[in-house]
């Protein structure tokens, strides 16, 4: 597979703060890529970076190998872990709202045939994750793990190529958020995505992921915290996943030597 995305020497700085620091990855077409590592780590600033949101102080990131423009563009989809849904619009709206915006960028509202083909569009896509009877329902009525849905909805409207999730089921209870595991990764293999997640769950890091990408800082000065950045410390590709419907699996499996076996024996 090709790389959809890639980081070349990529710094992220503010200032006399390195957050981030020779960040040289490549980002398959169509994988699932997790990433992992401590708070403060830098894992979200380069999701963002994916997103276009922020711009690389030093390095190149690119996109079919294109420079990628400093702008969240249709190509990538974001779920945040607080639900990132208009309140004051019924579940169908929201998920036409984007559509509205792309096509009648003033106004946000279409008409006509065009207003019908996409009230369509949005029906089958809350249908696809489970909200087909919940149309006319407001967020405020809507359970944590419904919103979750809607805002996955939302961002899988405009046809992304990759699908940015930070921490997308970290407030969610356990049983619902197996059940987001399924839906996500049934979405990922339909849709042909590209997914990049960053979650504090190890387990479900390497139970969904195709690929694990640990974050941290290799050097640390302790008279000044902030001189040196994160960068990908472990790269791990997996073949042999822990399985998704294994409630006991824990975190003392998830050893090195069990890690570089792909969980083999």
């Amino acid at each position: 597979m090709s790389d959809l995305l890639a980081f070349d020497n990529v710094w992220l700085e503010y200032g006399e703060k390195i957050v981030l620091e020779r960040v040289n990855l490549g980002i398959a077409e169509r994988s699932f890529v997790s990433i992992v590592g401590p708070s403060g780590s830098g894992k979200s600033s380069f999701l963002r970076l994916a997103l276009g949101q922020e711009t690389p102080s030093r390095g190149n990131i690119l996109l079919d190998g294109k420079i990628l423009t400093p702008e969240c563009g249709p190509d990538r989809g974001v779920v945040f872990q607080r639900y990132s849904v208009f309140p004051h619009l019924t579940a169908l709206r929201n998920v036409m709202f984007g559509q509205e915006c792309a096509k009648a960028p003033f106004t946000a509202r279409l008409f006509g045939a065009a207003r019908r083909r996409a009230a369509e569009e949005a029906e089958a896509m809350l249908i696809e994750v489970g909200l087909g009877d919940s149309l006319d329902l407001y967020p405020s009525q809507l359970s944590g793990g419904m919103q979750q849905r809607l805002a996955i909805a939302q961002a899988l409207m405009a046809r992304p190529r990759a699908l940015l999730l930070d921490e997308p089921f970290g407030a969610l209870d356990p049983g619902i958020r197996q059940d987001m595991h399924r839906l996500i990764l049934r979405l990922w293999e339909e849709h042909g995505l590209t997914v990049l997640m960053v979650t504090h769950d190890i387990v479900e890091a390497f139970k969904l992921g195709t690929r694990v990408l640990a974050f941290d800082k290799r050097r640390i000065d302790p008279h000044a915290p902030h001189r040196f950045g994160a960068t990908a410390v472990y790269d791990i590709p997996l073949t042999n996943k822990l399985p998704l419907d294994a409630p006991d699996v824990s975190v003392s499996i998830i050893t090195i030597d069990r890690i570089s076996n792909n969980f083999e024996g």
